[in-house]
């Protein structure tokens, strides 16, 4: 079993900042790439930002320069600093990360969200 707990999300005003985490716990051998995906009230999910376990990332063309993705690999943490917030970038955020677990099998598990609320 692998479980993946976001936390940070809250309500706040355009232009200002938050920072989401989200820790992986569990049977876990290796993370490779971990991500934050969102999900506004009538619309699919999107990427939001990836990093792999080199380091490498890749945003969203509407979060570029705003977001910033970052992972502990020691405390098998992925974050995501988000600045200049804006309405639209209100919704439930979900941590993502693929896991090799201890069958060695690898595996896409998701947290369960964290809502982030951006008023005007």
């Amino acid at each position: 079993q692998v479980q993946l707990v976001e936390s940070g999300g809250g309500l706040v005003q355009a232009g200002g900042s938050l920072r989401l985490s989200c820790a992986a716990s569990g049977d876990i051998v290796n993370i490779e790439d971990m991500g934050w995906y969102r999900q506004a009230p009538g619309k699919q999910r999107e990427l939001v930002a990836l990093i792999t376990s080199r380091g490498s990332t890749n945003y969203a063309d509407s979060v570029r320069g705003r977001f910033t993705i970052s992972r502990d690999n020691a405390r098998k943490t992925v974050y995501l600093r988000m600045s200049s917030l804006k309405p639209d970038d209100s919704g439930v955020y979900y941590c993502n990360a693929e896991v090799l677990d201890t069958e060695w099998v690898a595996r896409v598990y998701w947290g369960q969200g964290t809502q982030v609320i951006v008023s005007s």
